[in-house]
This record gives C-alpha cells, sequence and structure tokens, in this order.
C-alpha cells in the first residue's frame, strides 16, 4: 500500500510533464503555420483613383482617427512608393497593382490604345463578344481579356480551388473588372447616364443577383444626388486654394468653382446620375454598395479566404476637374476618409477585427495645374499636339517624300506604317531615330526615344527605365516621347496624369490588419511589389507575370 501511494507523485509528474511537452509542441505548430502563412477570412484592396501621397499628409489634420489615421497608426506605411513605368493611368495602373508586374508583361499599355493588327482604338476592358447584364446600354460589354497574365484575385482563387470568393466593384468598369481578374465571381461598375445602375457583364453571369437589383431598385441612388456643401468649416480648408480661381472647371449651369455646388444639372434633373461621379458623393455610393456586398455576398463569413477589391473612382473626376490644389479636392479626401472609417467598422462588425487584411494604394498620382504653376514663375506650360502633327508632317514629307508614315500618335507613342517605310527600302531603327531626334526640337518635348532602344537596351534606372517598363513589344509603338516636367496636353482648368514624373508616380501604400507589421519604411517600394507581399502573407503562388518582390519589412 504504501509502495502504491509512493509512486503516485512520480506518474503525476509524467502526466504533466507529456502535457507540457503536447502543449509546446501544439505552439510550435501553431508557430509554424503563421510563419508559413497568415489565413484573413478575408482580403480588401482598396484603389483611391488619382491619389496623390502627400494627401495622407496634407489633410494630416482634418482626418478621422477611424479612416486613412487608423490605417496608418496601427498598420503599415510605405512612404516613398512609386510606379515604376508609364503611362500612369487607370487601366494600366489596376492592372499593375493586382498582377504584380508592368504593362511590358501584363498588355495593358494604357486606357485606350492603337491596336496595330486591327488598325483602329482599343479600350482596354472592352469586349462586344459578351452583353450587358443591368442596362440594355452597351456599358457592360466588357471582360479582362486582354490582360495577359492572373490576378492576385485569380490565384487566390485558385488556391482554395475556387471555394473562395472575388468580388470587385467601382465606378469604372475598369476599375472593377481589371483587379478582379479572369476568375472573378462578379465585378460590378455604375452605368449613370439616365439610369443610375450597378450593372456588370454576361461574362460573369446571365443576372443580376437579387441584392444587387434591391440596391437598383431602392432609389439610394437618388440620396447622393444633392448639393454639395464642404464638409467642415471652409475657413478651415488651409491646405489647399482660394475657392474661387481661373484653375479649375465648373459645372454645368454654374458661372463661378464655388462652393456651394448645387445646380441644376446636380439636383433637379430627375435622369442625370452621371454627374454623380464627379462628386465625393460617388465615393459614398461605392462604398455603401460595397458594404452591402459584404453583407449578400458573406464575404468573410468562414475559413476560406475571400476577396472584396473596390475602387474609389470619384477623386479621379473631382481632381480632373478642379485640380490638386482645390478645396474640392481637400473635401471630397474628407469624405472619403469618413466613408473609409465606415467600411472597416463594417468589416468589424460582419468579419471581425484581426480577421481580415486591407491594402490601400492609388492607380498613379496627379499634376499641379500647369497655368497655375506658370503665374507662381515655375516652369511650366501647355503641349499642343495639333502644333506637333502638322510640323511633324512636314518633317516627314521633307525627308521621306511622304507624310503617311505615321499610322497613330497614342498615349504619347507614335505608330509607324512599317509596310510602307519597308517599302520605301528604309531602315525601320533609322527612321525610329530621325523621328525621336526631330520630336527634340519641339516645344515642351523634354526627351525622345525609339522602340530600337527599348528592344536593345535594359535600362535600370531613371525615365528611360520607367518608359521601358510600360513599353509591351506586341502592343506598344515605335517613337515614345515625354513631356516636360509640368507640361501637360490638358485643358487650361484641372488636373491630369499619365506621365512619368513623379508627380504622377508617387503614391500611397498602406496595409493593415491581420498579419501585418506596424510601422513604417522610407525606401522606395514600387507598385509591382503589392501582389507579391499579399500572396507571400496567403502562403498562395505570386500572379503568374509577377516582377515584383514582397515587401518583406510588412509581414509579421
Amino acid at each position: 500500500m504504501s509502495r502504491k501511494i509512493s509512486t503516485l507523485p512520480f506518474f503525476i509528474v509524467l502526466l504533466f510533464a507529456g502535457a507540457l511537452t503536447s502543449f509546446g509542441q501544439k505552439n510550435a505548430k501553431s508557430q509554424i503555420d503563421r510563419n508559413i502563412k497568415s489565413s484573413p477570412k478575408l482580403v480588401v484592396g482598396i484603389v483611391v483613383d488619382q491619389m496623390r501621397y502627400d494627401y495622407l499628409t496634407r489633410f494630416w489634420d482634418h482626418y478621422s482617427d477611424g479612416g486613412f489615421k487608423r490605417m496608418i497608426n496601427g498598420g503599415y506605411n510605405c512612404k516613398n512608393n512609386h510606379f515604376n513605368y508609364a503611362p500612369t493611368t487607370t487601366g494600366p495602373g489596376h492592372a499593375s497593382v493586382y498582377t504584380g508586374t508592368t504593362p511590358a508583361t501584363h498588355g495593358i499599355i494604357a486606357n485606350d490604345w492603337y491596336d496595330k493588327e486591327s488598325g483602329a482604338s482599343v479600350y482596354c476592358a472592352g469586349d462586344d463578344s459578351y452583353t450587358s447584364v443591368g442596362t440594355m446600354a452597351n456599358a457592360g460589354q466588357m471582360s479582362p481579356h486582354r490582360m495577359n497574365v492572373t490576378t492576385l484575385a485569380d490565384e487566390l482563387r485558385m488556391a482554395t480551388q475556387l471555394r473562395g470568393k472575388t468580388i470587385a466593384i467601382a465606378i469604372k468598369d475598369r476599375g472593377a473588372v481589371l483587379p478582379g481578374g479572369h476568375t472573378a465571381n462578379a465585378a460590378y461598375w455604375f452605368y449613370g447616364a439616365n439610369e443610375g445602375h450597378w450593372i456588370t457583364s454576361s461574362y460573369y453571369m446571365a443576372d443580376l443577383p437579387k441584392w444587387v437589383n434591391d440596391f437598383n431598385a431602392s432609389n439610394k441612388i437618388k440620396q447622393y444626388k444633392k448639393a454639395w456643401t464642404t464638409l467642415g468649416d471652409i475657413t478651415t480648408y488651409l491646405e489647399s486654394g482660394p475657392d474661387n480661381n481661373a484653375y479649375e472647371g465648373l459645372f454645368q449651369d454654374e458661372t463661378m468653382p464655388t462652393f456651394p455646388h448645387s445646380t441644376p444639372s446636380l439636383l433637379d434633373k430627375e435622369h442625370d446620375f452621371e454627374i454623380l461621379k464627379s462628386t465625393p458623393f460617388g465615393n459614398s455610393m461605392t462604398a455603401d454598395f460595397a458594404i452591402a456586398a459584404l453583407e449578400a455576398e458573406d464575404l468573410g463569413g468562414d475559413m476560406i479566404t475571400d476577396f472584396l477589391a473596390i475602387s474609389f473612382s470619384s477623386t479621379d473626376y473631382v481632381g480632373h476637374k478642379y485640380g490638386v490644389n482645390s478645396k474640392e479636392v481637400q473635401d471630397t479626401y474628407l469624405r472619403l476618409d469618413e466613408d473609409l472609417e465606415r467600411l472597416l467598422k463594417a468589416l468589424d462588425k460582419k468579419v471581425g477585427n484581426g480577421e481580415y487584411t486591407v491594402f490601400l494604394t492609388a492607380d498613379h498620382g496627379a499634376s499641379e495645374v500647369s497655368a497655375y504653376l506658370k503665374d507662381l514663375k515655375i516652369p511650366a506650360g501647355y503641349f499642343d499636339a495639333n502644333a506637333m502633327n502638322i510640323k511633324l508632317n512636314e518633317f516627314l514629307k521633307f525627308t521621306y517624300g511622304t507624310e503617311e508614315l505615321i499610322k497613330s500618335n497614342s498615349n504619347y507613342q507614335l505608330f509607324l506604317d512599317h509596310m510602307l517605310i519597308k517599302n520605301l527600302d528604309l531602315n525601320l531603327s533609322e527612321v525610329e531615330e530621325t523621328i525621336a531626334q526631330e520630336l527634340l526640337n519641339y516645344d515642351g518635348i523634354d526627351r525622345a526615344y525609339s522602340a530600337h532602344q527599348m528592344w536593345q537596351n535594359d535600362f535600370s534606372e531613371g525615365i528611360a527605365h520607367i518608359l521601358q517598363e510600360g513599353y509591351n513589344q506586341e502592343r506598344s509603338g515605335d517613337v515614345l516621347y515625354v513631356l516636360k516636367p509640368g507640361f501637360t496636353n490638358y485643358t487650361l482648368t484641372g488636373s491630369t496624369h499619365g506621365s512619368p514624373q513623379i508627380y504622377d508616380t508617387h503614391v500611397p501604400l498602406l496595409f493593415y490588419g491581420k498579419g501585418i507589421r506596424n510601422g513604417h519604411t522610407e525606401r522606395r517600394t514600387e507598385i509591382p511589389d503589392i501582389a507579391p507581399t499579399m500572396a507571400t502573407l496567403l502562403g498562395i503562388a505570386f500572379p503568374n507575370g509577377t516582377t515584383g518582390n514582397p515587401i518583406v519589412e510588412v509581414l509579421e
């Protein structure tokens, strides 16, 4: 009896040691699992159209704690993030964010471009082999067929054997179609005109789901058609220029570009929803539709990771109309901050705080209004493309005896008639170089390159490298030219973009949520780094055209 009692503590010690060993093994396994991948229930990709990096810092004191500040203070901020290619426009921007590569590889070289094969202009998301769903107009004839590679969302879908959902949403069709990739369950965009409906393409589905039809039928769209007054006291908007100035455009019926914006076209016309795009309420409408999708599609509802891609497009429309230094742009970002806070709160409630991962970036930046820079005595100006064409035609006729060598001038690229050049017994690369040298004599042009240079060289830095990353051997032109800094081919009011200059390439990049480290970096990061960073976090394959690299300091 006494011997049995004496062995009891020994067995207890063994059991306790075994339990500790088992607990330690489970902890070690859990740590290994976390080192292999993070498994958020939902990934949310946010692209803000035409957002310069300095909109974060300029308007910082006006932002709430729950929007941009929440993402920066609780997440990771890449302060020196850039596009590494040109043209810096919406279609290529969205494609590059989600494919992890540049137009040289993914093939979306612009919003529209001259197609060498057909001899006509093509649209980056246009596809007339599909029909519109949700409207009788042709606004739904879209697909991602011109994008040559997979997206982050595609790879996530394949990694989950198509069990994870992908939903993409934007006012602009290209802002939804390209991020969603080839395998999206749905991509929705806004058709304004006289309908004001969210629509899609038969590429994704035959009919709109009930929740989209209900949203369209609810008359919620009409709620956004209201007078645009400033969110805060306009006298506190010290980070932007005077409300009444010569550098801003006008809404229909306006005589001055000043608050409040409440013209008949904005308020009174029953069937005129297109105008919503150029107000911050277009972003609010997008956020509300995304939140509706979150609930109706049960995104993040289980342990299989879903993907929600959102693009806020109205920032681009406002920037084009009013310019980067306007009260309107400042107010639009303060309102977007509120929309972002609402979205994050909806994610907290539906998915759970700490159970989702968000990244936020832009598809391009924007330039200051050239007229404003000129008035400040800063070198700037406007490029006259028509004058260039006239002068260049005269040069071609004098040099080669014909004006027909150029088929198209598209996105600061000249497309030459190769057959005619061959018939004239001319050397293509020599013709390219001759035209490039001629362009350097024209007002507003800073530099020019031939396609032969793009083919024969491996540029590692500077403007030439940026152009080369945007140059697609199959689709791009034969002569590329770049305007001087501060010069634009645009109207005298409002801002534009598209250049390889730093004001068009420097954009925000924020990461927030599960698997994301808290901090910031000042080292240069680039747009193609986003997709491989998120793929590394998720433990999935990189998109199949990836040329970027994971930003390792972002990940826990």
